[in-house]
């Protein structure tokens, strides 16, 4: 329906303009009844739609309506499969559709800088350009449906320790390569309907407030053509707010919020036109969503748990399979031991809990798999609610170990260990879980241990484990896709989307997180997640993009279409790869970009491609990547701009960020050539290594070696120290060195000539 929402605008009162940019209540904005402006609801749930019934709590944590509760952000990305996260976010949407939801919110995009952050399980990965193609599909997939997306939580909200004031602290080049890099794609491919700006100050400022994030780079850079939506409860200052480039204030301020932005416009701090602006973007979505409505809309909640299954089996990596214990042989005897198997650990605390449609039982699903001839006993092994051994329950595990041909151990962290609130404080298991693995390798060679947590634990128990399956937080049907995995049923095939560290001291941001009081400073720059171990050599538990499969993969050939481009330009590089086992499987093919040599401090290598290819026994397959400006740049703080040093680039293709199996170069030549400015404290090694500026200050050098004695030749004793103070002297040394021979005037006639004053 075509509506002209400027004519709306220019009939609504002033306190109407204030009022649509707070909300009605805890999930609905506000509407204009006297205007056909209707109010919509927004609700919670990346991974599945949390609504709250009638008679939910005040602050809308409890008592949702039932939906399907998909695997969360940490183990979709294990999947790196763009098309399956699409699927989610369609199902996703349907549901929203069938609860009269207009906005849902997620997904979560934020980085993961230490495995400690209690919310990691809502976020994809450590990557921002994984990251950001996950948030994409997502978001592409839920609006496909007429149905809103939050991308959230913009921007560096990366710790639950004091997240509502603490402030992080980073640098530009920091900020735009990893932080803001892991919502820019999604937004400029996907334009989600509302961003949600986080509880936290960026460099000094609440995100909420921040006329740099929301206005200079999301809305104009960017092209954000949706609000953006506080996090609820994280306005500071209302009219701030809503001038920096926010336009909802979340959840409903009691009028509170309404009023201040009346004063400020009464008052001139605010003009009348910023607040039109903002009532236009709030109508123009509000308005989508009605036109979007689907009347009558349902969906089948038995073929959205099916399709929770699929993905949770994508999702779930294989970390270790010593002698092919797995895929279990159904007529086996197996020990499934550990309380996990009977209450899964299946989603995150906070504000994405969702109320699932059914909720699969790893034993049962076990069992339901398992031959005739097959034997499935069950021990609890463990407490949840403790982490002390109980002595009774370890025996009883034990003797079922001792007396099965297999034990699966299900462990993994309790909910009460990461939630959304606050930050682990340590990698470790439940002590209890740790000594259950140990006592029954004890007894029982063959054992498969299967982990059900949000994020990276330590695993100094490995070796009493002959199998480790990651099943991250699996959504309602963790157990039928554990089930499938154990047996055969599917091929494992996702890849971690973040580096397991040996122990939480490797991580690079250990010495400085979560910082101290309400700073928290990002020393470790732009050195995040595999970035850090692969430069620096540090050797991770599990690196980034690992993942074992039923079957074995070879990478063929690499090619590039051309070997030499201008940054303006794109090389397409293909990588074939083979099925060399005896099972139908899948491979994650990743690509990364090294800069051979670079002036600035860069990581060994990025990630800039990736494909998820199906391929059965013999079969092979060739993909393609096109990489662009973005896939050889770092981003130059002067020139507030990306840009690309002229030289040679390695293409790296590989089955992890450590297992590089190919690889090529191509020459990229820059088109926006620094301009180098000189000055008195230029150093005279800096200068030589421009030959423009070489060849105008040649004579001045000339008569400064003459004149100083630096003229040492090759077969001088001293030449080498002679060169390297040469080398690090700035040009005003050599007035001084030269005894007369040159003069203040004379260096700068020359700076003016170098600088083309």
């Amino acid at each position: 329906m075509q509506r002209d929402i400027q004519e709306l605008i220019s009939q609504m009162t002033l306190e109407e303009k204030a009022g649509m940019c707070s909300g009605l209540d805890f999930w609905h904005l506000k509407g204009v009844e006297r205007l056909g402006i209707p109010s919509v609801m927004v609700t919670d749930g990346p991974h599945g739609l949390r609504k709250q019934k009638a008679s939910a709590d005040h602050l809308g944590l409890f008592d949702s309506v039932p939906a399907t509760c998909f695997p969360s952000a940490a183990g979709l990305a294990c999947s790196w499969d763009r098309e399956l996260i699409r699927r989610v976010g369609v199902a996703l949407g349907e549901e929203c559709q069938a609860e009269n939801v207009a906005v849902l919110l997620g997904p979560g995009a934020n980085i993961k800088r230490s495995p400690l952050c209690g919310r990691n399980f809502e976020y994809f990965s450590e990557d921002p350009y994984l990251s950001s193609e996950m948030a994409a599909s997502h978001i592409a997939g839920v609006q496909s449906q007429g149905v809103g997306t939050s991308l959230k939580h913009f921007a560096v909200n990366n710790q639950e320790h004091r997240r509502m004031s603490v402030d992080a602290v980073v640098d530009e080049r920091t900020l735009r390569e990893i932080y803001l890099a892991s919502f820019e794609g999604a937004v400029k491919q996907s334009q989600p309907w509302t961003v949600m700006s986080s509880y936290n100050r960026v460099n000094g400022t609440y995100a909420s407030e921040n006329e740099f994030l929301l206005t200079d780079i999301l809305k104009n850079e960017w092209g954000h053509e949706g609000f953006v939506v506080s996090d609820w409860g994280a306005v500071d200052e209302r009219a701030d707010a809503l001038a920096a480039g926010l336009e909802l204030e979340m959840p409903a301020s009691g009028g509170v919020g309404e009023r201040k932005v009346v004063e400020a416009v009464q008052s001139g701090r605010l003009s009348m036109e910023a607040l039109d602006r903002a009532v236009e973007r709030l109508l123009t979505i509000i308005f989508r969503a009605v036109d979007h409505r689907k009347p009558g809309a349902a969906y089948d909640p038995a073929e959205h748990h099916r399709l929770a299954r699929e993905v949770a089996r994508e999702s779930m990596v294989l970390l270790k399979n010593e002698r092919s214990l797995l895929p279990l042989s159904r007529g086996s005897h197996l020990a499934v031991i550990g309380a996990f198997a009977d209450k899964p650990r299946y989603q995150g605390g906070g504000s994405s809990h969702i109320v699932p449609t059914q909720l699969d039982q790893p034993v049962e699903e076990i069992r339901k798999l398992a031959d005739a001839s097959g034997v499935v006993t069950y021990a609890q092994g463990y407490r949840l609610e403790s982490d002390t051994a109980d002595e009774a329950l370890t025996e009883e595990a034990k003797r079922a170990a001792a007396a099965a041909d297999t034990a699966v151990i299900f462990a993994g962290l309790p909910d009460r260990y990461e939630s959304e609130g606050y930050d682990r404080t340590h990698l470790s298991l439940p002590a209890n879980q740790i000594r259950l693995i140990e006592e029954v390798a004890a007894v029982q060679p063959k054992v498969v241990v299967v982990l059900l947590n949000g994020s990276p634990v330590e695993m100094p128990w490995i070796g009493s484990a002959q199998a480790v399956l990651e099943g991250y937080l699996g959504g309602q049907a963790v157990g039928g896709a554990v089930a499938d995995l154990l047996y055969g049923e599917a091929n494992p095939c996702g890849k971690l989307a973040e580096t397991f560290p040996e122990q939480l001291s490797d991580n690079p941001s250990y010495l400085f997180f979560p910082g101290e009081g309400d700073r928290v400073e990002y020393r470790e720059g732009i050195f995040v997640g595999y970035r850090y171990y692969d430069t620096k050599n540090v050797k991770p538990l599990f690196p980034f993009g690992y993942g074992l499969s039923y079957t074995t993969f070879e990478y063929t050939s690499l090619t590039l279409d051309k070997k030499q481009i201008q940054d303006t330009e794109s090389v397409t590089v293909r990588v074939t790869v083979k099925n060399t086992g005896a099972a139908a499987g899948k491979e994650i093919v990743q690509l990364y970009v090294k800069d051979a040599e670079s002036t600035v401090i860069r990581p060994a290598k990025e990630l800039k491609g990736f494909a998820k290819v199906f391929l059965q026994p013999g079969e092979e397959r060739t993909v393609s990547f096109v990489l662009d400006k973005r896939a050889f740049a770092y981003y130059n703080v002067d020139l507030k701009d990306w840009h690309v040093e002229t030289g040679e680039f390695h293409i790296l293709a590989g089955s992890s960020s450590q297992h590089i199996v190919l690889q090529d170069s191509v020459v990229v030549e820059s088109t926006a050539a620094l301009r180098k400015t000189y000055t008195r404290n230029t150093t005279l090694g800096d200068l030589l290594q421009d030959a423009a500026a070489r060849e105008k200050a040649q004579g001045l050098l000339q008569a400064f070696q003459e004149a100083s004695g630096f003229a040492a030749g090759p077969e001088d004793d001293h030449a080498d120290m002679m060169a390297a103070m040469m080398k690090y002297m700035p040009l005003r040394a050599l007035v001084g060195f030269s005894q007369g021979a040159l003069t203040e005037q004379t260096l700068e006639d020359l700076l003016k000539e170098l600088n083309h004053n």
